[in-house]
């Protein structure tokens, strides 16, 4: 008797299925965790980071995170306009980059 509980068919025993889906799931939240950590809007992370969704179009949208705190902000597809006076010059660089260069005082 006891050699044939020895020997009994795997088939047979429902914890099988059970250890099975308890795999299954701890694969799922190992991907999800992965997933989350890669967001560049991850809540957890310290990094500074702006996120630009559909650029250039009328429902732009601009995602601005600074250390924990997240902001949001639409384009309402309107062109500003108002009164100013001109501050100063920029000039794109060959490498990318951008110089400003103020206006002397005294001069418009």
């Amino acid at each position: 008797m006891a050699l044939k509980l020895l020997h009994e068919d795997d088939d047979s025993n429902p914890m099988n299925s059970v250890i099975n889906l308890i795999d299954v799931f701890l694969v799922l939240i190992a991907a999800l965790l992965i997933i989350i950590s890669q967001n560049p809007l991850n809540p957890f992370s310290s990094d500074d980071v702006t996120v630009i969704k559909n650029a250039g179009k009328k429902d732009m949208q601009i995602m601005v995170k600074k250390g924990k705190e997240i902001k949001e902000y639409k384009s309402t597809g309107n062109i500003g306009e108002g009164n100013g006076v001109k501050a100063g010059v920029s000039y794109k660089m060959e490498d990318g980059s951008f110089v400003y260069v103020p206006n002397e005082k005294g001069k418009k």
